[in-house]
């Protein structure tokens, strides 16, 4: 038996992998970047060097991507209705933009974080941080508001989906009760 994702179902996975990126970004602005920012210079550049290796997994990249591919297609899906398609079209806009930022900024300045080589050799590891530090974490901030953004218009796009699907059922259900009354 073939089985289909409904359209809610489409925008919900969108909107659940979206909300995942979004809780990456926020996790590290408000916690892992605080506590790595009160480490020495070696063991910041150590660990950022770690997560960054470790974090290139399936997991992640299915995730990352994915919320790209569920919204394009949610998009797709509710092609036809103005209201939805305009809350999906927004919260495609602002995660594509979060996931131009972090391949235009954040990764460069990972790879070179990697390039400064092992972090107990770096001849200057405060010089290699300042490089670093503030531009990642700015533009993280940047792309955990977008990411947020976009989870919140999906957020919209559901409700008012959900409104349309109880609409129907509540109208039936009024009629089959007119109809059991007579």
């Amino acid at each position: 038996m073939k089985t289909r994702m409904s359209g809610s179902g489409i925008l919900a996975a969108a909107t659940v992998v979206t909300g995942l990126i979004a809780g990456v970004y926020y996790a590290f602005a408000c916690s892992v970047m605080l506590g790595l920012g009160a480490s020495g210079d070696r063991t910041f550049i150590e660990a950022m060097q770690n997560i960054n290796k470790k974090i290139e997994n399936p997991v992640f990249f299915l995730t990352f991507f994915g919320a790209l591919v569920l919204l394009a297609w949610a998009l797709r899906t509710f092609r036809h209705d103005r209201k939805l398609r305009l809350w999906i079209a927004a919260g495609l806009a602002l995660y594509t933009v979060g996931l131009l930022t972090t391949m235009a900024v954040n990764i460069p300045l990972n790879n070179q974080l990697a390039g400064a080589g092992a972090a107990a050799t770096i001849k200057d590891p405060a010089a290699v941080r300042a490089r670093f530090e503030d531009t990642w974490n700015a533009w993280n901030i940047a792309r955990a508001l977008l990411s947020t953004g976009a989870a919140a218009c999906l957020a919209r796009a559901l409700l008012i989906a959900g409104r349309r699907d109880e609409a129907p059922r509540a109208e039936a259900q009024v009629q089959s009760q007119m109809w059991s009354a007579v």
